[in-house]
């Protein structure tokens, strides 16, 4: 599967674009692809659904922060083959920016006529599902796929989702003729003035139904429960939000469902420590090992690694794993495991252990250089510049 593109270079905009520079970018490409100008041309569809898509992102100021910090993963667009930010469909783009042209989505608002009666209908939306997934570090280093069970509002199989018994009990909306659209024209000191609005008989959707169906009650939605499998990619943090296009709620009646939203929650880890895409662990010597030197063993996110520990080493040193640590989700290599050296003094000696200390403490070697103490002098200070 070919990687997405730029959503800024799709709308051939900077990043710095503002709401409106980015508005009249769409309207351009939307019009240049639009299928009506373009019958039968596939790749002037993709490329309107591309614009369409584009839009959506970077026109809505939360999703464009999440975008410009992590890419398509931010918004869903990382996860290919999994399911996430699989595209829009036709009637996701004419039902949510329709009014983008001043009116029916179909008609430009008077721009060239495309096909305007069929697209001033109505389509319904459903709206979004917001689920949370709880991950260790180990599933954020690798990614995983995870079943999730919700209870959701799913089209009702007894009418097809229209809402009529069946699936046949309709008749064309005898007020809008089945347009989902009324027209006035009023009389004004300014001459004859023409409004379109959505027809109140339908609701937009120009059908009526003759016989409910028994099973939704004429709703076309019924509430139950799906397992959804969700692939999550690695190298997720905690706040960031994903989506599934189309495994939100069902629309009423038909029309375009609405998307799930997998928001991330990072569990605690009780060795490590995440710094972005490094990990932190404290290790804590004792005095012998830290004097003398020698091999520990140190957890890791998947396993265990042995680090060796230089004689003399000093309480503060940090040592480093090298791409022991995350992924980033738009970027190659991983982070570090950083270890933090402590040294343990014991809290109470047995009186063999006193006699050996106090032995130690006479040699001079356990008193400090002034080197030593400059250094620890400087690191200190460091703390509070």
């Amino acid at each position: 599967m070919s990687a997405k593109r730029d959503y800024y270079e799709i709308l051939e905009i900077s990043k710095t674009a503002t709401a409106e520079e980015i508005k009249k970018a769409y309207r351009k490409k939307a019009i240049q692809f639009h299928p009506d100008k373009n019958p039968g041309n596939k790749e002037a569809e993709e490329k309107f659904k591309e614009a369409a898509e584009a839009y959506e992102v970077l026109s809505d100021e939360n999703k464009r922060v999440r975008y410009d910090q992590y890419g398509h993963a931010g918004v869903g667009g990382a996860a290919s083959g999994g399911g996430f930010g699989g595209g829009m469909s036709m009637d996701d783009i004419f039902s949510q920016f329709g009014d983008i042209f001043g009116g029916h989505f179909g008609g430009f608002g008077g721009f060239g006529g495309f096909g305007g009666s069929q697209r001033g209908r109505r389509v319904n939306r459903g709206s979004d599902l917001r689920v949370k997934v709880k991950l260790n570090l180990k599933e954020i280093l690798n990614g995983v796929e995870k079943k999730i069970k919700v209870k959701k509002y799913v089209s009702c199989s007894h009418c097809d989702g229209n809402g009529s018994e069946n699936g046949t009990s309709l008749s064309t909306c005898p007020t809008c003729n089945g347009s989902g659209v009324v027209t006035r024209v009023a009389n004004t000191i300014l001459g004859q003035m023409q409004t379109s609005s959505t027809c109140p008989t339908c609701n937009g959707e120009g059908k009526s139904i003759t016989k409910k169906c028994v099973h939704c009650s004429g709703e076309g939605i019924l509430r139950e429960e799906e397992v959804i499998p969700i692939r999550i990619p690695a190298g997720v943090a905690e706040g960031m939000q994903l989506s599934m296009s189309g495994k939100g709620n069902a629309a009423r009646r038909g029309g375009v469902n609405g998307d799930l939203l997998i928001v991330i929650e990072e569990e605690e880890d009780p060795n490590l420590i995440r710094d972005e895409s490094d990990v932190i662990y404290n290790l804590f010597l004792s005095f012998p090992m830290a004097a003398l030197g020698g091999t520990v063993e140190v957890p890791t996110i998947d396993g265990v690694a042995k680090v060796k520990i230089e004689p003399g080493t000093q309480p503060g040193k940090v040592l480093r794993l090298r791409n022991k640590g995350l992924p980033s989700v738009n970027s190659y290599g991983k982070g570090d495991e950083l270890i933090n050296v402590n040294v343990y003094v014991p809290e109470t000696l047995s009186e063999k252990e006193r006699k050996l200390m106090e032995e130690m403490n006479k040699s001079e070697n356990f008193v400090p250089s002034s080197s030593a103490k400059k250094n620890v002098f400087n690191k200190f200070k460091k703390m509070f510049d």
